[in-house]
């Protein structure tokens, strides 16, 4: 009886080809592991979050919140960039919310999609006050994941 390795072959079955990922896919894992972190309202500037409440009421526009409004990314072979943009909670600490989300950021993007991140820019667009209201329709993105 032969035995068969995958030295014999080419080497382990897992490591025969080649893995790609989208930058969307990075994108999505990105804007969810931001908006679990307590203190981030929501992502995106003002304008592009009523922009896609428009767009999200239009027929067949898709349903649901874009996760990748405020996200961009630069993916490479094994790294990635990515920049976000926030609106957080007033009374919160800024500095403390940032680097909550890029850890949850890195953690979440180095788990799932096996790619290092090298760095994730934050910018904060804006800031939610208690007596602000909602764009018509939209909650606190952090109460939608409860």
């Amino acid at each position: 009886m032969t035995e068969h390795t995958g030295a014999k072959y080419g080497g382990a079955p897992g490591s025969r080809g080649r893995t790609s990922i989208a930058d969307v896919v990075v994108e999505k894992i990105a804007g969810m592991a931001a908006r679990d972190v307590r203190g981030v309202h929501a992502l995106g500037s003002g304008f592009a979050r009523s922009m896609g409440s428009m767009r999200e009421r239009m027929p067949g526009a898709g349903s649901g919140k874009s996760v990748t409004r405020g996200v961009s990314v630069e993916v490479g072979e094994v790294q990635t960039a990515i920049d976000l943009e926030l609106v957080v909670d007033y009374g919160v600490s800024i500095t403390d919310v940032a680097g909550a989300v890029r850890e949850n950021v890195i953690s979440a993007v180095e788990r799932m999609a096996g790619r290092e991140v090298v760095e994730v820019n934050i910018m904060v667009g804006d800031v939610k006050l208690p007596d602000d209201e909602d764009e018509e329709g939209e909650e606190p993105e952090r109460q939608r994941l409860q």
